[in-house]
C-alpha cells in the first residue's frame, strides 16, 4: 500500500536537477531535471555518459519483478521484499505494483525514507529499542490510521525498553518474536522457552501487541536443505504453539515471516505445511536481492537453480568502465574500483568489451583486484584489449552495489536510457 503523498514525492524526484552529486551522467546534462534527461532517451554508449557508470537493464528488472510476483502468488505467500537492497523508492513502488504486501526494512533511517515516499506497510526485520525512533514510529501510527508497522522483539529487556519509550502512545506497536536460527546465529531468541517468556512480557504491557513470529533462515549455521527446513519447522511450530496458548488473542491476523534470497523455496515448502490456526495467517516472505539479482553470490545461491521449473532470475546490473592503462601484455587497468563496484563477496566479473560500437565477450580478461578507483585486469594471450575500450563488469551482491550510486540509469538492450533510479543510503 502507498499513500498519495508517495506519488507526489516520486514526482519530486523527477524534478531534481542533475549536478555534481551524480556519477557517470553526461556532462552536458548538468542543470536538466531528471525527467528532462530521461525524456531525451540518450544512449548509454554514444550520448555522453562517462565511465565508470552503473546501469540497470530495463528488461531484466521487469522480468525479475514479474517472476517473484508470480512465485509468491503460486505459493500462497504475501511478499514484503527487503528494501535495504536498493533503498530506491521508485523500485519500492514497482514492487508494490507487482503485488508486494509492503516493504521490509532494517533500521529506522530506512523506515523514514519509506514513509517519506508513502509506504503504508513496513516490516522492520530487526529489534528496535531506540527511544527517539520509537517516538517517531508512535507519532506516525497516531497520525496515520492506515500505517501498519511490525518489528522484531527477542528479549524481555528489549520489551521493557520499548514499553518505557512508548508510554502514552495512541496505538500499540505490533511485534513478532524472533526465533534465532541456531547457536552462533545472529539476533533472535535461542530457545522456545525463552520465546514464551518474551511473549509473556509483551502481553504484560499495553504499548505492544504480539502478532506473530519471524526469523531468518539465512543465518542457519552450516546451512543446507535439511538444516534450513528443520529451523523453519521450529518457527512454524512456535507459531502454532503460541496460537494454541491464546497468545495472539489481541490480533486478528497471525504473521509468520522468513525468507532471504537463498532459501525462499524452503520457506514456501514449510509454510505450506503450516496447520490451520485460529486466525488467518499472513505468510510473509522477505527476499530482496531478486530485484536486480547478480552475477555472483546470488546467481550461485538462488533457489531457482534448485527448482528451474519455477523460472530464473536475470542479473540486471552491469558496471561499465574504461580501460585507461595497458602497461604489459598480461595486465590492464580500468577506471572503476571499490568506490563503484561491490567487492565484499566476489570481485566483479569481466563480461564484455565494447570498441567502435561493437560488443563482444571479454575473452581472456579477468578482474584480479580493486583499488579505490581502479580495477586490476589480468589478460591472457587471447585477450583483445586496448586503452579506450569499455569493459562491462558483472557484479556480485546487489546490497553493496546500489549503495555506491545515487542515480542509476535504466537502459534498454540497445543502450537507450529510459529512466533513472534514485537511491537513499
Amino acid at each position: 500500500m502507498v499513500r498519495d503523498t508517495g506519488t507526489e514525492a516520486l514526482a519530486h524526484l523527477a524534478e531534481e536537477r542533475v549536478d555534481h552529486r551524480f556519477k557517470g551522467l553526461p556532462t552536458d546534462a548538468v542543470g536538466l531535471t531528471v525527467a528532462e534527461l530521461a525524456a531525451q532517451r540518450r544512449n548509454l554508449f554514444t550520448d555522453g555518459f562517462t565511465t565508470p557508470v552503473l546501469a540497470l537493464s530495463a528488461e531484466r528488472l521487469e522480468h525479475n519483478l514479474q517472476l517473484m510476483e508470480t512465485y509468491a502468488t503460486r505459493h500462497g505467500l504475501a511478499f514484503a521484499p527487503h528494501g535495504k537492497t536498493s533503498m530506491a523508492p521508485q523500485l519500492f513502488r514497482r514492487q508494490i505494483e507487482h503485488g508486494a504486501w509492503g516493504i521490509t526494512l532494517a533500521v529506522p533511517h530506512q523506515v523514514w525514507v519509506a514513509r517519506a515516499f508513502g509506504i503504508e506497510r513496513i516490516f522492520l526485520a530487526n529489534e528496535l529499542v531506540d527511544p527517539a525512533a520509537l517516538h517517531r514510529v508512535a507519532a506516525d501510527l497516531a497520525a496515520d490510521p492506515d500505517f501498519r508497522f511490525v518489528c522484531y522483539v527477542d528479549s524481555v529487556r528489549g520489551v521493557e525498553l520499548m514499553d518505557a519509550a512508548l508510554r502514552g502512545a495512541a496505538r500499540p506497536v505490533d511485534v513478532v518474536v524472533e526465533l534465532a536460527a541456531g547457536e552462533g546465529a545472529r539476533t533472535g531468541v535461542r530457545t522456545e522457552a525463552e520465546c514464551a517468556a518474551v511473549a509473556d512480557a509483551v502481553a504484560a504491557v499495553p504499548t505492544l501487541r504480539l502478532v506473530g513470529v519471524a526469523g531468518y533462515e539465512g543465518e542457519v549455521p552450516q546451512a543446507d536443505p535439511e538444516r534450513v527446513t528443520a529451523y523453519l519447522r521450529r518457527l512454524t511450530a512456535l507459531a502454532a504453539d503460541f496460537d494454541k496458548g491464546g497468545r495472539f488473542a489481541a490480533t486478528d491476523e497471525i504473521v509468520v515471516s522468513a525468507g532471504g534470497s537463498a532459501w525462499f523455496d524452503a520457506v514456501a515448502d514449510v509454510f505450506a505445511e503450516l496447520p490451520e490456526l485460529s486466525l488467518p495467517v499472513l505468510k510473509l516472505l522477505r527476499s530482496g536481492a531478486y530485484v536486480s539479482h547478480d552475477d555472483g553470490h546470488y546467481r550461485r545461491l538462488t533457489p531457482f537453480a534448485r527448482v528451474p521449473e519455477e523460472g530464473a532470475l536475470e542479473p540486471a546490473f552491469r558496471l561499465w568502465a574504461q580501460v585507461v592503462s595497458r602497461p604489459t601484455p598480461e595486465q590492464a587497468f580500468a577506471n572503476a574500483g571499490k568506490r563503484d563496484a561491490a567487492y565484499d563477496l566476489d570481485l566483479p566479473d569481466a563480461q564484455v568489451i565494447r570498441r567502435d560500437g561493437t560488443e563482444r565477450a571479454a575473452a581472456g580478461v579477468s578482474v584480479t583486484g580493486l583499488s579505490d578507483q581502479h580495477a586490476w585486469l589480468r589478460t591472457t594471450a587471447e585477450a583483445d584489449l586496448e586503452v579506450g575500450d569499455w569493459i562491462g563488469l558483472g557484479l556480485s551482491h546487489p546490497c553493496t552495489s546500489f549503495d555506491k550510486w545515487q542515480l542509476i540509469p535504466v537502459a534498454e538492450a540497445d543502450g537507450t536510457v529510459v529512466d533513472y533510479i534514485r537511491t537513499f543510503f
